[in-house]
């Protein structure tokens, strides 16, 4: 419908040589992995530790500020991906811009609604599945490389939206704090797009507090399963996912012995039942993408599909935000590169008082100050994803939410 037949081949002609680069590192990787279900070997540990010379953790630097210390390494800008590896990234990014530079976003506004043909190039090109690892699926991408990704998605609100409610938080739970069953069972259709998934936090009554939320979960007598009563509100791909990551109160014993309600985090699928969501909200710019609000009606949620341990939601909902916020910066950077690129030609074309209105010093400076923060939001957004991918358990956690604050301001 929006795509003409030639260029949707084209297209996946160029995904599928790219992904292909991809797919081979990826298992070349796998086979260096050692496999931790298998007995361990007498070389085992040795390859173990050699696969993954990365530093365990870091000293979080915006932390360090705030306690009058500061790190001179953070001069000198992460690079963690070797040449051979950015030319794969560059060579899987160019049919993806082509993509996005031939899509008819006003159409998409306009109807509120992703077309399918528009749907099934996404999956062809892998965006659903960024960073699930290649045994599931996906392409296994680090931060770096998903941040680049988004930079180009983000041209599009409503697509960019709608894929970062599915991997930046609405599945990032499954990766970060799942078990090896609960991945094997979600992260395969989720990875192709067959499935898309939801982030449920936020409640009429809770926002920024998310311990004050009052959607509640029961064990039931013989502990098979759980029962989820309550509401979430702006869900993004609320009307449309299958499988849900739902944040929930349950009572748990403490070791005074007393009972109190914590946070639970659930995997939930549509199909459990009791799951029904209102209407699309009418939002600005991004009509495409779906936000709604969820109910659960006594849903029943079997207790293998505990995400995490019980009472330790909080963790993980914090856990996926700070892993999530980084790309937002090169995302909304994406998108203002696009603005000041249509904005630049028509002050080029533009004639006020005999001369083009980009001669006039208000609006230079206009563009100057656009230029500015598109610069400071990417850069900020690549200096976080470094440390994201140069220690295996990083602290990140303020350099996101900085990210998160500066893109939300330089993008009004």
């Amino acid at each position: 419908m929006m795509l003409g037949k030639l260029w949707r081949l084209q297209v996946l002609s160029s995904s599928r040589t790219a992904i292909s680069c991809f797919s081979t590192r990826a298992a070349l990787c796998r086979r260096l992995t050692p496999d931790m279900n298998k007995p361990a070997k007498a070389n085992q540990v040795f390859v173990e530790k050699e696969f993954d010379k990365r530093p365990v953790e870091n000293t979080p630097f915006i932390k360090s500020l705030f306690r009058g210390s500061y790190d001179e390494k953070m001069l000198i800008f992460p690079e963690v991906c070797e040449k051979e590896e950015l030319a794969e990234l560059e060579a899987m990014v160019e049919p993806i811009e082509r993509f996005f530079d031939n899509l008819d976003s006003t159409s998409i506004d306009r109807e509120a609604k992703i077309p399918a043909d528009v749907l099934d190039v996404m999956k062809s090109l892998g965006l659903f599945g960024l960073q699930i690892p290649e045994e599931y699926g996906g392409l296994n991408l680090n931060a770096t490389k998903y941040a680049r990704i988004a930079e180009v998605t983000g041209r599009d609100g409503a697509l960019s939206v709608t894929l970062a409610a599915h991997q930046s938080i609405g599945l990032k739970g499954i990766l970060i704090a799942g078990t090896k069953e609960q991945q094997e069972k979600y992260l395969p259709r989720l990875a192709t797009g067959e499935q898309l998934a939801a982030f449920c936090l936020t409640e009429p009554s809770s926002g920024s507090d998310a311990a004050s939320i009052q959607t509640s979960a029961t064990l039931s007598v013989d502990q098979k399963h759980y029962t989820l009563n309550g509401s979430k509100i702006w869900i993004s791909n609320g009307g449309l996912a299958d499988v849900f990551t739902v944040f929930a109160k349950t009572p748990v014993k403490t070791d005074l012995g007393t009972i109190e309600n914590k946070i639970t985090a659930f995997i939930v699928e549509r199909g459990f039942g009791g799951v029904t969501n209102g209407p699309p909200e009418d939002k600005l710019g991004i009509r495409g993408s779906n936000t709604c609000e969820l109910h659960f009606d006594n849903t029943p949620v079997p207790v293998e599909n505990v995400l995490g341990e019980v009472g330790g939601g909080f963790k993980v909902a914090m856990n996926i935000l700070n892993s999530g916020r980084f790309s937002m910066g090169t995302s909304c950077a994406g998108a203002l590169r696009k603005l000041l690129g249509q904005t630049m030609e028509h002050a080029m074309t533009r004639k006020q008082f005999a001369k083009e209105i980009i001669e006039f010093e208000l609006i230079r400076q206009k563009f100057a100050k656009m230029a500015v923060s598109i610069y400071a939001m990417e850069s900020m957004s690549y200096m976080t994803a470094g440390i994201i991918d140069s220690y295996q358990k990083p602290d990140a956690s303020l350099e996101a939410a900085i990210v998160k604050v500066l893109t939300l301001f330089s993008s009004c």
